[in-house]
């Protein structure tokens, strides 16, 4: 029986593969064959990723309902992002369909998202011990649960601080490819994915060109490259893919600062800071890349609301009602509107003005606090702040069981220099698919 391995390098483009920087996958596309493809919106990893394993779109009939990397969950008046819940996906995967057509074999799926539970047999993907104390520490969880102690054991701890936040580098990549070659050997599933995030870091710090990126290109390709070493030794039928291409910003926009000056977004004022109101608030913004949901109470408001959002400069589209439809968006999680950056631009989560009242967490790695996606958790804030004896001090009260607050993050959205979310602006710098013309992976239509 044939076996395959699906590998997904995000942010993988055809200007890096002729870059000279990629070696080996260049190799691959010239050899088996690169073909441009268009993600659903919101191209973000999430939503591109539910595309793949379920082979459709998040909205309409057949639509498996992941909108973004985060949503409003109407039922509990709480902005929630990065869920890792299959049951979430509201329709079936590659896992189900493989088993269906080849009984008796195994599937994987190793930091894939949608992966706490998965519906692979055999998963890996993060999974932070956040102690009582305030500490938070790494490690995986893994389906079988002898799985995590075998590759802990082998591998050492998953390098969770190097998988995001301002050291993210390499050192992440590097342990997803041994775990991936471990299980291949080991285990022998049939059908095997595995995603390499590393292109993902650099690309957003620096942006898609320069020194930087060719960097990040040469480090990914150079792993890629030790699991085509080991497909070709076990003779498996390799796929590489990306979810999206990564375009150059120079700046943000914040709908939410609008939303909160014309009075529709509402704040909880605390003891922390000014803390989103979903709840009350009349229009929020879930800002999400280039890409944002806007979720409004009334539906009488909506068009006040769209004239308010169609009036920023950073602001390329706004649609809602049919026009989400017809661009496969038409799902309950969705917002009332739909936001589309300009080329250039992408969408910040904050609500606050600069000097104003912001919560405790913006200064802070908090993928699930922050109502919306903040890039500059992979930078260190300038000065003092970011200062490495700051950090260090911070991390050994941390580490000696003391509650500390780890707010070493810029929130000067300047530094962001790379994001994705909307389609591509041309086939060189969009998502590629090398391989795969009759794999068990196609592109979503």
């Amino acid at each position: 029986m044939e076996r395959h391995l699906i590998l997904n390098v995000a942010g993988l483009t055809r200007k890096l593969l002729r870059s000279g920087a990629m070696p080996r996958l260049d190799a691959l596309a010239q050899e088996r064959g690169v073909r441009s493809w268009t993600p659903g919106l919101p191209a973000v990893t999430a939503s591109v990723q539910a595309d793949l394993l379920c082979g459709t779109r998040s909205g309409g009939q057949q639509g498996h309902g992941i909108v973004g990397n985060g949503w409003y969950f109407r039922d509990l008046a709480e902005v929630k992002f990065w869920p890792q819940s299959a049951h979430l996906l509201q329709q079936p995967t590659v896992h189900e369909r493989w088993r269906q057509q080849h009984p008796g074999s195994q599937t994987a799926q190793l930091f894939w998202w949608w992966n706490l539970p998965s519906r692979a047999d055999l998963s890996v993907t993060p999974r932070p011990t956040y102690w009582a104390d305030g500490r938070k520490s790494p490690d995986i969880q893994t389906n079988p649960g002898s799985l995590r102690n075998r590759l802990q054991d082998r591998l050492g701890p998953f390098p969770l601080f190097q998988f995001w936040g301002p050291g993210a580098n390499i050192a992440s990549t590097r342990w997803i490819v041994n775990a991936t070659l471990d299980v291949l050997q080991e285990d022998r599933p049939g059908l095997t994915l595995s995603y390499l995030p590393h292109l993902d870091y650099d690309l957003q710090r620096f942006g898609p060109e320069g020194a930087e990126a060719l960097r990040a290109a040469a480090e990914v390709d150079a792993e890629a490259g030790r699991l085509l070493d080991s497909a070709a030794e076990e003779a498996l039928k390799v796929t590489v893919l990306s979810e999206y291409g990564i375009e150059a910003v120079h700046q943000a926009t914040f709908l939410n600062r609008s939303l909160r000056k014309a009075g529709y977004l509402q704040v909880h004022a605390a003891e922390n800071g000014d803390l989103l109101d979903p709840g009350t608030s009349r229009a929020f913004a879930v800002c999400d890349h280039q890409c944002a949901h806007v979720y409004v109470a009334e539906e009488k408001e909506i068009p006040q609301v769209r004239a308010l959002l169609e009036a920023d400069p950073g602001v390329a589209n706004v649609w809602g009602g049919d026009e989400q439809a017809k661009l496969g968006l038409d799902h309950s999680r969705t917002g009332e509107l739909f936001c589309l950056a300009r080329a250039g631009s992408w969408f910040a989560y904050p609500w606050w003005e600069e000097g104003g009242r912001q919560p405790d967490f913006a200064h802070t790695v908090e993928i699930h606090r922050k109502p919306g996606y903040d890039p500059c958790e992979l930078f260190l804030a300038p000065g003092w702040r970011g200062s490495k004896i700051r950090l260090a001090a911070k991390r050994l009260t941390k580490k000696l069981g003391f509650r500390t607050l780890l707010d070493v993050i810029p929130t000067d959205t300047s530094l962001v220099r790379g994001s994705h979310g909307r389609p591509s602006s041309s086939p060189e710098e969009g998502p590629v698919w090398i391989g795969g013309e009759h794999g068990p992976i196609s592109m979503p239509e």
